[in-house]
């Protein structure tokens, strides 16, 4: 595994576990030892989730230490306020168990741009603080990061969006990238609905899974990936990216399969 450098000099590996809709202590320990196990070392949860005290309990029981973890989650859509972020950034901190955050990210940013603005110059103010290694956003669009832009002292340095197949995100990640944004692709595996003919396909050539497949095509186009399971042998299968490159015209063959289909909402119009 590898890491990638933020536009601030943080070191964010480019293979982290997901473990939204994880909900028992049970699930989530054997989740987290066996992805530390498999040579993960980041861990992305959100207060949507309502398991950061899981995540935490977990985490204090795992055999590395908390400087070796890359700890990320997100403010709840019911936060989103100046106040809102910092009451319940510490009631995430107290309940992953940790004085600092690596990754803090807006989860959603909706359609009012000075709500968005406030919000993120809370997280800015986190950042001065030190509470948080490293900040940024999910599920912006170029508009919503325009918005940010118009106000904010410190650019986001993440940008999380839904990145599978079917929906390339070319045009966002160009924006991105020349800002220096890194993007993270949530449900990279299509929320487990991969079974994608012209993916098959190259299984054979690569001796790899469609899963494999797919996540090597999303590293191999230069975004962080943080696939979700619960289960050791595809958490292990999820690591096993990192021996093999797609050919340039198998990577062109994966671009080609985008429909624009989304398995949440339309960002330019989600309002909450």
């Amino acid at each position: 595994m590898y890491d990638v450098t933020l536009q601030n000099g943080v070191s964010m590996p480019v293979l982290g576990l997901g473990v939204y809709k994880t909900r028992t202590m049970e699930e989530m320990q054997h989740a987290v030892d066996s992805a530390v196990d498999a040579g993960y070392r980041s861990f992305d949860t959100a207060q949507m989730y309502q398991n950061e005290e899981l995540l935490g309990a977990a985490l204090a029981h795992a055999s590395i230490s908390r400087n070796d973890m890359f700890i990320t989650s997100k403010i709840d859509l019911p936060n989103m306020s100046r106040d809102g972020v910092a009451i319940s950034f510490g009631e995430s901190l107290k309940k992953l168990q940790t004085v600092y955050l690596d990754l803090l990210l807006v989860h959603w940013p909706g359609q009012q741009p000075l709500r968005l603005q406030e919000v993120w110059a809370a997280i800015e103010d986190l950042y001065d603080q030190k509470k948080v290694r490293a900040i940024g956003v999910c599920n912006c669009t170029e508009k919503h990061l325009d918005w940010i832009r118009e106000t904010c002292r410190i650019l986001p340095m993440v940008n999380q969006i839904e990145r599978q197949p079917l929906l390339n995100q070319k045009v966002l990640f160009s924006y991105c990238r020349r800002l220096g944004i890194q993007t993270e692709a949530w449900s990279p595996l299509l929320r487990g609905n991969f079974n994608i003919p012209e993916i098959v396909s190259l299984t054979a050539k690569y001796h790899k899974t469609a899963a494999q497949i797919i996540l090597r095509w999303d590293i191999q186009s230069g975004y962080v990936v943080i696939p979700k399971s619960v289960h050791r042998e595809r958490i292990f299968e999820n690591a096993g990216i990192f021996d093999f490159m797609l050919a340039e015209e198998d990577m062109a063959l994966i671009d080609s399969l985008d429909t624009g289909y989304t398995t949440g909402w339309d960002l330019d119009t989600f309002e909450y």
